[in-house]
């Protein structure tokens, strides 16, 4: 479980295919490994990764030829530049939202603005993730926590505050590159509940009701029934 607040920016040292997976270097740059073992759960570019070796200055994961697929771990050339996160701990101070590591699938960069010293930023979605992105929800991007500023279709718009585009490898973006997308998991919750009947619908609402998610929030004063 990561937080999405980033702890270093690190570099890619190399990724050697076998079969359908790969092996994947890492050097860390600032990132503290001193109490890293492993086994340990290490985020790259939001994708949860084990450490399977150590360096002084770096460490070495397994990717799944499902991460391959559905990530952009599989870009990754020498040099690259990645987010780096180590899994949080009881201790940890919470400052962005729960992150997972699983990569639901890549956003397409449309668009980049100048806002002050900010930037804005236009993301394509898949379509099947679009009814999981609300506006002033969380969204995760290459495993950086970010608040959605609008939703438009299966588009939306973040911004990106001058900390973040410095501690991250936001400030690398260009129109057209490929990020990863990962919802908020609450809004995955919510959708199999549903499903399965755990939160039932009163007669005049549907699961398309635009005041679903506060009808949701008042759930908790009855326990499982939406008004």
């Amino acid at each position: 479980m990561f937080t999405g607040i980033i702890e270093a920016t690190g570099k890619t040292i190399s990724l050697q295919r076998k079969a359908s997976d790969a092996r994947i270097s890492i050097y860390t740059g600032r990132l503290d490994l001193s109490d890293s073992k492993i086994g340990d759960s290490i985020a790259v570019n939001g994708v949860c990764l084990t450490a399977v070796s150590f360096a002084e200055d770096g460490f070495e994961a397994d990717v799944s030829a499902e991460s391959l697929s559905r990530t952009t771990l599989g870009q990754l050339k020498y040099d690259s530049p990645v987010n780096l996160e180590l899994a949080m701990r009881p201790d940890t101070r919470f400052g962005g939202h729960i992150v997972s590591g699983h990569v639901d699938g890549l956003g397409k960069v449309l668009d980049i603005r100048t806002a002050g010293e900010s930037i804005s930023l236009r993301v394509q979605l898949p379509n099947e993730l679009a009814c999981y992105v609300a506006q002033k929800g969380s969204v995760t991007i290459d495993g950086v926590s970010l608040t959605v500023n609008a939703v438009h279709n299966h588009e939306f718009e973040v911004n990106i505050v001058p900390h973040t585009q410095q501690e991250t490898i936001i400030g690398h973006y260009k129109l057209g590159s490929h990020v990863n997308i990962e919802v908020d998991i609450i809004a995955r919750y919510l959708e199999r509940m549903l499903q399965c009947g755990k939160i039932k619908i009163r007669a005049g609402h549907t699961n398309n009701d635009e005041s679903l998610l506060e009808k949701i929030h008042d759930m908790m004063d009855d326990g499982t029934t939406v008004r």
